[in-house]
């Protein structure tokens, strides 16, 4: 179910139009930014896909490419970092403006600098849409409204950070600690999803579940 709709009784292409994703390896083509950005509607304007490029910060590096928007990428972007193929992948997202967002370890393999930029773009994704983020690092997912915490491929806890902090030796508490006093890495534990409908501010990047509307 899906904001009340049962998606088995929705066609795979008409759900799929529904749907954003940005993932932790983008998919780039050998192509031009502008290309690579309009790939999630075909026909989009320059202007359009400038503004979701500024959307994504993604405009004021594109801009000082002595080719700007006409730069090609090489396969899998390889020409590009990985901060920067990210924000080409979240302006895709802006462009295709989808209800559906899918967030899936989106920031897991970024440096510091690069994560800062894109959790900010990632919160202006994310504001209005029905969101579920795929991650580990749980100092990310605070702000979601739901959490589902999944071990062994099961639902282990389920609640906001706020309730499932309180749990006593439950395994998001343990897991939050352990992330917090730096004795665990970011891949360790259990995978989680998050799905919120209208997030008021923040993004979520970790095992965990988030619901909105």
């Amino acid at each position: 179910m899906i904001d009340g709709q049962n998606i088995a009784d929705v066609g795979q292409a008409s759900l799929r139009g529904q749907i954003a994703i940005v993932q932790q390896e983008p998919v780039l083509f050998h192509r031009s930014l502008a290309e690579n950005i309009a790939y999630a509607r075909p026909g989009a304007t320059r202007a359009e896909i400038e503004q979701a490029a500024r959307q994504a910060s993604a405009h004021d590096f594109i801009a000082a490419l002595p080719q700007g928007y006409e730069t090609l990428v090489g396969e899998r972007g390889i020409k590009l970092s990985g901060g920067e193929r990210q924000r080409v992948a979240i302006a895709r997202a802006f462009l295709a403006d989808a209800p559906i967002l899918i967030l899936d370890e989106a920031t897991s393999s970024l440096d510091s600098e690069s994560e800062v930029l894109i959790q900010q773009a990632m919160e202006r994704l994310m504001v209005g849409r029905t969101t579920v983020v795929v991650a580990h690092r749980l100092s990310t997912v605070r702000a979601l409204d739901r959490l589902l915490v999944l071990d062994k491929g099961r639902i282990a806890e389920e609640g906001s950070h706020e309730e499932l902090i309180q749990l006593h030796n439950g395994l998001y508490r343990r897991l939050f600690e352990r992330q917090a006093l730096g004795l665990t890495t970011d891949h360790a534990g259990p995978a989680s999803v998050a799905k919120t409908g209208h997030l008021p501010s923040g993004y979520a990047s970790d095992p965990t579940m988030s619901t909105g509307k």
